[in-house]
């Protein structure tokens, strides 16, 4: 008879190989779904929209470009947002070596700005181009937008590796079930009529079962790489007034970041919301930004602010499809208008090295 010892050994042996055989399935799937949607409307296996970028050519000039939807690109292909279109500006302007990295994602606030620059600091960067405002514009100040969405994976913030398949396989059955309506996932009560078929609820079943497996691996991994608590703490100390304290903390904690490691920050206003009612309330939150990065880093040259809230008139259907979002036409103004800030902070001399 097999003694306990063998029968333990062999009872560990045979579950390490089953989730190192179910771990490999799911990456390989990932890896196939990362080739097939980063062109569209998902990002690359480091987690981040577009072609993955190298290591820096010898005189490069590199910028990342971090905010919400409006710099993920929400609605356009990875190459009509804005961060490529600036880059294929920037390099045709000057003819040298010039790099622009989209580290947008939907949903982001100035609370995540910080966590991405941090998380992708190997890049290397030049200068980061901070670009968000719309994520924290409505809401209660007391329950801020602490989204963080690559932080969301314990897969990511242990290897840098982002899974797609679970939101992808998610989404799809989402679809199934409500008739092509993706946005029925996020909604938290149900108003479809739709009636999907056997077949189709079968499908979405498999789907969403294969999905739930890699989640569940990820909570399993979730449980040694847990996060402390997300909070915004000694908001009041900007001199930002009310609701705005809370946003002014986060991107200076995001400027603060960048300076202190050695990098140039652009600070910049979107276009205006479109909706009218909000209009004014982004012009107040955006006076309130400028004012504070004007006390802290008005003598700073390596700091600037750039107001582009008139650069794109968003209630133009032509620049922008929802009031908020870019066309692609809206996109090329944003990107003209931030070549000669992008030029002016490459001009100046590097920082001294200790």
């Amino acid at each position: 008879m097999i003694g306990r010892r063998k029968r333990l050994i062999f009872a560990a042996t045979a579950a390490l190989l089953a989730i190192v055989v179910a771990g490999g399935a799911l990456l390989a799937i990932d890896v196939y779904l990362h080739r097939k949607y980063q062109a569209s409307a998902g990002f690359n296996v480091w987690g981040y929209r577009g072609p993955v970028v190298g290591r820096k050519k010898p005189g490069e000039y590199r910028t990342v470009m971090v905010g919400g939807s409006s710099v993920f690109g929400y609605g356009v292909n990875w190459n009509e947002a804005i961060a490529p279109v600036l880059e294929q500006s920037l390099r045709a302007r000057t003819g040298r070596p010039m790099s622009v990295v989209n580290l947008g994602y939907n949903n982001e606030g100035a609370y995540s700005l910080k966590f991405t620059l941090q998380d992708y600091a190997y890049l290397d960067y030049d200068l980061a181009c901070l670009y968000e405002g719309y994520n924290d514009l409505i809401g209660d100040p007391r329950k801020p937008n602490l989204s963080v969405f690559r932080h969301d994976s314990p897969v990511f913030r242990l290897t840098g590796y982002l899974p797609i398949f679970p939101i992808i396989f998610k989404e799809k059955a989402a679809a199934m079930l409500h008739g092509g309506d993706v946005s029925s996932l996020y909604r938290d009560s149900e108003q479809t009529v739709f009636r999907p078929s056997i077949a189709q609820r079968a499908a979405a079943g498999v789907l969403d079962a294969t999905a739930s497996v890699g989640q569940s691996l990820e909570r399993q991994l979730d449980r040694v790489t847990r996060e402390p608590e997300r909070r915004v703490v000694g908001a009041s100390a900007t001199g930002c007034k009310y609701p705005w304290q809370e946003y002014c903390h986060s991107m200076l904690d995001a400027i603060d970041y960048a300076v202190s490691h050695g990098h140039q920050v652009l600070v910049v206003t979107q276009p205006y919301e479109g909706v009218p009612a909000l209009r004014p309330r982004h012009q107040d939150q955006q006076r309130e930004l400028a004012g504070v990065v004007a006390r802290v880093y008005g003598g700073n040259s390596r700091v600037r602010y750039v107001n582009l809230g008139t650069a794109v008139e968003l209630r133009d259907p032509k620049m922008s499809f929802d009031t908020m979002h870019l066309t692609p036409e809206g996109t090329q103004l944003i990107a003209k208008a931030l070549v000669e800030p992008v030029l002016e902070m490459a001009a100046q001399p590097p920082p001294a090295r200790d």
